[in-house]
Formats: structure tokens, C-alpha cells, sequence
């Protein structure tokens, strides 16, 4: 299926879902927050483990969750977001690349603990990307472009993580993305010579990173600044 029908689908069928809420207020609600990201990748060039280097993404990484509590310590969770994931590393002493594609992200998972203070969760998360960037430098020399809906990365990205909500909103967490980074079987036609080539096929990476992130809202109020 085309990358933006999925889309197109899936903002379509959330925002259906949203309309439950209605029925109980006090078992379903929202919480929206922004994401700080700190991303490395598991890399293999050529055969060989390579080493990336961390990259920091502040922005642009937004994501609203829809929850269901079933009592005060077990709930479940699902939501949309949109998320800048990437990574860095240098391909040889004098060059160093940088790769990030935006995706639209879906969640599924639970939660165990004390659901309005601080608990655990984990789950697994389905990925679209609609951006991808790529940057080369070269002894200190930039190039980069980028793409929407590039086919030089896979449709969807499946990935699974774990994190703990503590008090007051702040969150901690760790993604690690089953998929590899890149479709390795993409083609496209060398400038210089003009053979068929694949740029990607040697190159295997799975990102992974550690988040911090606060949840700011409850369904339009400050989470976790309710007093009874």
C-alpha cells in the first residue's frame, strides 16, 4: 500500500477512536508531550561492526497518547506521534555521515504501577516514514538532501520499547527498532557513470536510543497537577 494512503488511513481511524471518550471519562483520556531523543545504531559495513556516534534530537517529536485504565495499576495505551529518528557515523577519517528520516508513529502497550503517580510500561510501535534526510561531509564539507516517501528506507519501521513514568510527568525511555534503518535492496543510477548501483547494500543498521520526555496534558488539563 501506498506510504500515504497508510497515512491518510491511520489519522483517519485515530481520530474515530478519539470520539470514545465520551462513554467514560475516567477510564479513557489523553496525554500529549513532547520528546527529547538520544539515538545511536547497531552498524555492520561491508561485513564489519562499525561504531556510530550519539545524535541528539530535540526536536520536532511530539506524540499524544490515548489510555485506558482498568483500575488504579494496570492500563493500556495506544496514540499517534511524529518523530525525528536517526543516527551518525563516520564512514572513513574523513567522512562522516548523518542519516534521519520523520516518521509517523503508532504505539500499543501496558502499563503497570501506580497510574496516577509513577509505573512502568512497554510495547511495540509501528513506524511510517514521510521524510528522509541524508548529510555527508567531507572533510568538513556539507551535502545533503532530502526526500519525502524515499523509497532508500523501508514502508514501515517495527520496533518494541520499555520506559518508566515518574512523578510530576517526567518519563524515561528505551526504543529499539526491530527493522533495519535502510532498504538495503534500493537502486538508483551512479551520475558520474551511470550504472545501476545500491548505495545501501552493504550498509546494515538498527537504531536504538533513550528518550526523555514530559507529558504535559490530561485531557486539556495539566497532568499530574490535579488536586483532589
Amino acid at each position: 500500500m501506498n506510504k500515504k494512503y497508510v497515512i491518510i488511513f491511520t489519522i483517519l481511524f485515530l481520530l474515530i477512536i478519539i470520539k470514545v471518550d465520551s462513554y467514560s471519562q475516567d477510564k479513557f483520556y489523553t496525554t500529549t508531550g513532547l520528546e527529547m531523543i538520544f539515538s545511536w545504531a547497531d552498524i555492520e559495513q561491508d561485513g564489519m561492526k562499525e561504531p556510530s556516534i550519539l545524535r541528539w534530537a530535540p526536536v520536532f517529536n511530539l506524540q499524544t497518547f490515548f489510555n485506558y485504565d482498568f483500575n488504579n495499576t494496570f492500563g493500556l495505551f495506544s496514540g499517534i506521534g511524529v518523530r525525528n529518528v536517526g543516527f551518525i557515523y563516520d564512514e572513513s577519517e574523513a567522512v562522516r555521515k548523518k542519516f534521519r528520516t520523520y516518521n509517523l508513529a503508532i504505539p500499543i502497550g501496558v502499563k503497570i504501577g501506580k497510574l496516577d503517580n509513577a509505573f512502568f510500561y512497554g510495547g511495540y510501535e509501528l513506524e511510517i516514514p514521510f521524510n528522509y534526510k541524508e548529510k555527508t561531509f567531507i572533510n568538513e564539507q556539507k551535502s545533503k538532501f532530502s526526500v519525502w516517501f524515499s523509497d532508500r528506507v523501508p514502508n514501515i519501521y517495527n520496533s518494541v520499547l520499555v520506559g518508566v513514568q515518574l512523578p510530576k510527568g517526567l518519563n524515561l525511555k528505551f526504543k529499539y527498532y526491530i527493522t533495519e534503518f535502510f532498504n538495503t535492496s534500493y537502486k538508483e543510477i551512479d551520475p558520474d557513470t551511470g550504472d545501476i548501483i545500491e548505495p545501501y547494500a552493504d550498509l546494515h543498521a538498527n537504531v536504538f536510543f533513550i528518550s526523555l520526555s514530559i507529558n504535559l496534558l490530561k485531557d486539556a488539563k495539566v497532568y499530574y497537577l490535579e488536586i483532589d
